[in-house]
């Protein structure tokens, strides 16, 4: 059954008594045309036929006209509503419903169907379940190895805060990357990531480190925050002291009027040279543009990493 979402209730109900913040307008290098190629609209039906959710629609991504036009999508499981209610997200908060056991295979189906050759997986926070959706994780990372044995697949998950043995779960299940986003800096959490602590997410990515040190981790910020330029390369040492191979950088744009602000937006050239920095500090690879998402390229940048590290052995 293709999941839908109900128009009658709020997609928000946290938020709705959240003062109104004003809409900035966009400048001319954030605009993306607007979807409706035929290879967009097959994806989209495979996607409906599986009946799927994908954080491209969940979080009104602005590059989902071009993944979908490629056969990219990173699909979202574990359900469309999040049990926490950042103040950047767009994706639904509220009580999940149960856990779907057939969902695993619907996205290894999905994967086949679509010839990925890299498979982006991703979830709401599910802080009601006792692994946080770990286990249900690792049950999709293996029903895509089962279907589509070639293809290589990247996890962003959720901290799985004060959910013991969690992450190991996703780990032993050995996607060949592991994401987990910071989203923002140290300063900025209590108001954009009430839900979540900035150690407790270092410390999950330290960890898979310490687990398996030869796969591959990322992460990612938004800008446009408000946030320092010195606590953006904070950050970076941060990561780079849990020895995380991958950084994105993009550019933090406000779903609604109930969600933060976009204090302003970040140049090209800001972000050209917040790259640069961030190749300089000893990432693998960097990804840096007002554009950027963390799924954004996904295939290609794996491509570029294994090339990376292959070139420094």
């Amino acid at each position: 059954m293709v999941t839908v979402l109900d128009s009658t209730r709020p997609r928000h109900p946290e938020k709705v008594g959240r003062p109104s913040t004003p809409l900035l307008r966009k400048p001319d290098w954030i605009r993306v045309k607007a979807p409706g190629s035929a290879v967009f609209n097959a994806t989209r039906a495979i996607v409906r036929e599986n009946g799927l959710v994908t954080v491209c629609e969940e979080a009104s991504c602005p590059n989902i006209g071009e993944c979908w036009s490629k056969k990219h999508a990173t699909f979202m499981i574990l359900g469309d509503t999040c049990t926490r209610a950042c103040a950047f997200c767009n994706v639904r908060t509220g009580l999940p419903g149960p856990v779907d056991g057939t969902e695993p295979e619907r996205v290894a189906d999905a994967v086949a169907r679509m010839a990925l050759s890299h498979a982006v997986v991703t979830s709401v926070d599910r802080d009601d379940l006792d692994d946080g959706g770990a286990r249900h994780f690792a049950a999709v990372i293996r029903a895509i190895r089962q279907r589509s044995p070639a293809t290589t697949i990247e996890v962003l998950t959720p901290d799985f805060l004060r959910k013991d043995g969690a992450l190991e779960t996703v780990v032993e299940a050995a996607p060949d990357i592991y994401n987990h986003n910071l989203e923002t800096v140290p300063s900025l959490y209590l108001k954009i990531r009430p839900g979540a602590r900035y150690f407790a997410s270092l410390r999950l990515l330290q960890r898979v480190k310490e687990i398996a040190p030869t796969m591959f981790t990322k992460s990612g910020i938004m800008v446009g925050l408000g946030e320092e330029r010195e606590e953006v390369l904070q950050v970076m040492d941060d990561l780079r002291s849990a020895d995380v191979d991958f950084l994105t950088i993009g550019q933090y744009l406000q779903p609604t009027r109930k969600h933060a602000e976009v204090k302003r937006f970040v140049t090209p050239d800001e972000f050209t040279a917040y790259e640069r920095t961030a190749l300089g500090k000893g990432f693998l690879l960097v990804s840096a543009s007002p554009l950027t998402r963390s799924s954004y390229h996904a295939g290609d940048d794996f491509a570029r990493l294994r090339a990376a590290r292959q070139g420094r052995a």
